[in-house]
């Protein structure tokens, strides 16, 4: 997945019982600062600065690195890198969870939501996790509480993402969370020198509501 790190001149440098989405009406409460959210076994929470070290860790690792936009590779970039989220967020144009397993205290992986039009109407969300918890169900069952908090608090209609072809376990888990795939986007994605065809997946609000009543688990 691409989770869209902060631009290029950074980088350098560098909810409980949620009702449908469709009753919801949008708020931007979450300008000030995200919840604590359950998720499994883990907490989705606002980035935090003593999050860096643990992101450098977890994200900047070849596994991780082979199918997303270049990441911070130093504890300083990644300072640099989630306080411009704080920014982003305050201006209603981007949130970054953090997923933080049990028993850990730091962050070891990341899910993003950015606005592609005024108003979060339509967005686009990537996430990246430390390959240590690939295939434990953490991204799953984090991926399914940001998505819900995406269409019911935040107020997205549609919530689009892209995934390299070649990246087949990033498209499976695009996949199991419901999401269609609606187009090939040709050599659209510059990675490692090499432009990548990459799968455009969307999940509408409605389809939303209608999957998560089967899918998500009961928030606490």
């Amino acid at each position: 997945m691409i989770p869209g790190f902060a631009p290029s001149d950074v980088r350098a440098d560098l909810h409980s019982g949620a009702a449908p989405a469709q009753s919801v009406t949008a708020s931007t409460d979450w300008r000030g600062g995200l919840p604590i959210l359950r998720a499994g076994a883990a907490t989705l929470r606002q980035l935090q600065l003593s999050d860096a070290a643990s992101l450098v860790d977890m994200l900047t690792t070849e596994d991780v690195t082979r199918f997303i936009s270049p990441p911070p590779m130093t504890v300083a970039g990644f300072e640099r890198f989630i306080a411009w989220t704080a920014d982003e967020q305050a201006a209603g144009r981007y949130l970054c969870f953090a997923i933080v397993p049990d028993g850990c205290r730091d962050a070891v992986g990341i899910i993003q939501i950015r606005a592609l039009e005024p108003g979060f109407a339509t967005a686009e969300w990537g996430f990246a996790l430390g390959s240590t918890f690939w295939g434990t169900g953490l991204f799953h069952e984090s991926a399914l509480v940001a998505i819900d908090f995406a269409f019911a608090r935040v107020g997205v209609h549609r919530l689009e993402a892209r995934a390299a072809i070649a990246n087949g376990r990033g498209n499976a888990a695009l996949r199991k969370l419901g999401a269609l795939p609606e187009a090939v986007l040709r050599r659209s994605f510059l990675c490692n020198g090499t432009y990548l065809d990459q799968i455009l997946w969307a999940l509408a609000a409605t389809e939303w509501t209608d999957f998560r009543s089967t899918a998500l688990s009961p928030v606490h």
